[in-house]
């Protein structure tokens, strides 16, 4: 489900707003958060009762994003009872440090992990409030406030303490329009990035829809070696031959992720047995989240040298009969087209199997198709990752201005 954006406050017209000093800090004065900001404690104990029809939980709110794009039907069964209403501000309370705050767009009921900001008085105008939110010593303060190891909270009489420069009412809207402007910049090429890779998967399966109309297909065990990779265990942890190793929080949907490639030792004959290389093909043996999820892959380019892989993954290293490019994009399709979810195994965790990978068919047209479909791919791949540079480029200047226009400086401490 999406929602409409929210509507930011009043932005009346100023015809000297061009001419405001956005950095004359001269009139900016020292508050407290609880001084200008009310925490709304209003209750509905019968949202349906009250004509509302939505709930936003916690993992409604998206890390950076003000905008509320996902929520939960009242009708479904809740037991939130805190409301609010279109324009006021939602803070996570609960693992501050993950930056969740967003614009209500809609009335709702919201779960108690989520405080509920608008402004208090006259001094601080509505639409300037979330960007106060989003400002990088706010989240620090509201992490380092925080208490609980497990599920640190940080709570409103802490927050309340929090103290920061506040600009005349003037500047405050010129600053508003500015940073909400950036916001709408963000938002415009978040949505190009969605449309953009809606495109690249829908031209993928049109594609192998046809393939597979038009050519024979095998045995994905018969068009190259499968193998699952070597299990972690403790006598493993620490050794002579420490190498790096891929698990499945590695591989994402057509890409790897290395931010976070453990170690564990591999001896000569293991390494040999488990060592990636370039051009091999890795697949998500299990999944706890959804049997959709199991099949994810993507391809090893040697970016981390004499790397292995753990048996939580499938290592598909194709034969001359496939261009890996294609064989890539041909996992990829029976991912969306849900067939290694048909052929999983699910109790608790659904597996998916070396033996039972191997039971898929792929469409195997000539090698030279098989190119030419793998650049159509690619060329669409790269606007998909145009589309999400901008979009990145926007969320990183946004935060720029945030902190240049509201953080501390020696000037106003």
């Amino acid at each position: 489900m999406i929602a409409p954006g929210p509507i930011p406050g009043d932005l009346r017209p100023n015809p000297d707003w061009a001419s405001l000093p956005l950095f004359d800090r001269k009139g900016w004065r020292r508050v407290r958060f609880g001084d200008v900001v009310k925490n709304v404690k209003e209750t509905e104990r019968d949202p349906a009762e009250a004509g509302i029809e939505r709930f936003i939980g916690l993992e409604h709110l998206e890390p950076g994003s003000l905008h509320i794009h996902t929520w939960g039907n009242v009708a479904d069964g809740i037991t939130f009872t805190r409301r609010c209403r279109p324009g006021q501000v939602l803070f996570g309370k609960r693992w501050a440090y993950q930056r969740k705050v967003a614009v209500a767009g809609f009335d709702a009921v919201v779960s108690g992990d989520i405080y509920v900001f608008t402004s208090a008085g006259d001094r601080l105008l509505p639409e300037f409030l979330p960007f106060i939110c989003l400002s990088e010593r706010f989240f620090q303060y509201a992490v380092e406030t925080s208490a609980g190891s497990l599920s640190p909270r940080t709570n409103w009489k802490h927050l309340a303490e929090f103290e920061f420069n506040l600009p005349p009412l003037e500047q405050q809207r010129r600053i508003a329009e500015l940073l909400w402007a950036v916001d709408e910049v963000k938002q415009l090429t978040s949505t190009q990035q969605d449309h953009a890779g809606l495109l690249r998967k829908t031209s993928l399966l049109n594609i192998f829809s046809k393939l597979e109309n038009k050519y024979p297909k095998k045995l994905i065990r018969d068009l190259g070696e499968v193998q699952l990779g070597r299990q972690r265990a403790p006598k493993y942890t620490k050794g002579l031959h420490p190498k790096p190793y891929l698990r499945v929080v590695n591989v994402l949907d057509g890409q790897l992720d290395l931010k976070d490639v453990l170690e564990m030792d591999f001896d000569d004959r293991d390494f040999v047995r488990y060592r990636l290389l370039p051009g091999d093909i890795l697949v998500t043996e299990g999944d706890i989240t959804s049997p959709y999820n199991v099949g994810r892959s993507a391809m090893y380019h040697g970016e981390t040298s004499d790397c292995c892989f753990q048996n939580t993954l499938i290592r598909f290293r194709v034969n001359d009969l496939l261009v890996p490019d294609y064989a890539q994009f041909a996992l990829q399709n029976a991912l969306y087209r849900g067939v290694f979810a048909a052929v999983a195994s699910t109790t608790t965790v659904t597996h998916l199997g070396v033996e039972r990978f191997g039971t898929v068919k792929i469409p195997v047209p000539p090698l030279d198709v098989q190119q030419e479909v793998s650049k159509k791919l690619f060329d669409l791949i790269s606007l998909v990752t145009v589309a999400k540079e901008h979009t990145e480029q926007t969320k990183t200047l946004l935060s720029q201005f945030i902190q240049l226009l509201l953080g501390e400086t020696d000037d106003n401490q």
